[in-house]
């Protein structure tokens, strides 16, 4: 073979530019303008045109009444028990607190959205494990309703999403979905937010009804950044780089170590296989190197993957700054967050670690303040207030403090 398909790590490599067209949104935009004039008819057509069926209400019965396999079923049970533990714990820590003073009372209280909408794609397979990581938090959280829109009606989606606590269940997918959840449609009423990944389409209505509704995130494809050395099982790391790849066709898997002959040897093992091979040609598998291991660590916090799996001892957690999940050490594979581990799924990409966060507990809350003051305070408040309000040329706040002093 002649040369090396891997590239040299810099701070100037860059992913794809993935970003939704122009055309997209303005396509998009237009449905949903006929959904927020056309109603109910206009969800009806839309979902006829693109997924050939009729949205319905589906009644979810009890998880165990669905005829899954019974190991299935089983695991199913395990990682939902896994990811309320999980929410749980993320629960425990949003403790109402407030200060006590001369002045008054002033704190903050934590208060769950009332209803959310969950998407889960129908695509190739069932996507069990989506079911569960966006509607057990708002279980958890205290969502009152929790609503569940998809275009599969597969026994282990319904499974799931009863087990995970939806409140109600429609057979409905695409933008269409994302419409219903939003304006209402037949009894289903409007949400307040809206999560879980989905097609390009499902991707932009989101985006386009921010000011309407709360998103989780822009979602962008699945990408995997591993940073690692010799000393780690190589067949493990091909496999883990190969899992995200086969997201979809825009997932990428990038391998970053400092060690030429550990990329030589995994290139090699690559090449072998035709499967293998080809997620290499079309870039959804990168290998870069990098001149030494400071250079990994800048890398990976410009970079700010969605997931992140540290296999090289010489770089500690603490020096990664930027990522949707830390998976440390070589045991800890992305699947096993994808499924199981507990921790939520539903990350940001696309380089949006470094300003926000994955889906948890926390997401489906509001945070409220709230401030009670005395007759003392009135007066030591006024005179703080006052020459702000003054400064600012605001008549009516300063004369609204001044009445109470």
């Amino acid at each position: 073979m002649a040369g090396k398909s891997y590239i040299e790590c810099s701070t100037n490599w860059k992913r794809p530019n993935l970003t939704q067209s122009p055309e997209l949104f303005q396509q998009v935009a237009k449905l949903l303008q006929e959904v927020e004039t056309g109603g109910d008819l206009a969800i009806d057509s839309l979902s006829k045109r693109f997924d050939g069926f009729q949205p319905r209400r589906i009644a979810l019965k009890p998880y165990r009444d669905y005829a899954l396999d019974p190991q299935l079923l089983n695991s199913i049970e395990q990682a939902a028990q896994r990811i309320e533990a999980f929410c749980t714990l993320q629960k425990e820590t949003l403790q109402p607190q407030q200060i006590e003073e001369a002045n008054g009372v002033f704190g903050f209280q934590y208060s769950p959205i009332e209803a959310i909408g969950a998407y889960i794609p129908g695509g190739r397979f069932p996507l069990i494990s989506t079911a569960l990581m966006t509607l057990m938090p708002a279980r958890v959280a205290g969502c009152e309703r929790r609503v569940a829109c998809s275009p599969s009606v597969h026994p282990a989606i319904l499974a799931a999403a009863s087990l995970a606590g939806a409140t109600e269940f429609w057979h409905i997918g695409g933008a269409q979905a994302v419409a219903a959840m939003a304006f209402g449609y037949q009894n289903l009423q409007p949400v307040q937010m809206i999560v879980g990944p989905g097609n390009q389409y499902v991707n932009v209505a989101k985006q386009l009804l921010q000011s309407r509704i709360k998103i989780d995130v822009a979602a962008g494809p699945s990408e995997l950044l591993i940073l690692a050395n010799a000393e780690v099982n190589q067949e493990w790391l091909i496999a883990d780089m190969a899992a995200q790849a086969e997201h979809d066709p825009q997932a990428q898997s990038l391998l970053v170590s400092d060690d030429d002959s550990f990329l030589r040897s995994i290139e090699q093992q690559l090449m072998n296989s035709d499967e293998l091979r080809a997620l290499l040609a079309s870039e959804q598998i990168v290998l870069l190197q990098a001149r030494h291991v400071d250079d990994m660590i800048k890398f990976s916090n410009r970079y700010a993957p969605e997931h992140l799996l540290l296999a090289d001892a010489r770089i500690q957690a603490e020096q990664l700054k930027h990522y949707g999940s830390l998976f440390i050490g070589q045991n800890s594979a992305v699947a096993f967050g994808d499924y199981c581990a507990g921790p939520n799924h539903t990350l940001p990409t696309m380089g949006s670690a470094n300003r926000s966060s994955g889906l948890c507990v926390q997401s489906f809350m509001n945070i409220q303040s709230y401030q009670q003051v005395t007759d003392a305070g009135c007066k030591q408040l006024a005179e703080i207030g006052r020459p702000l309000a003054e400064a600012e040329q605001l008549v009516w706040h300063e004369r609204s403090m001044q009445v109470r002093s």
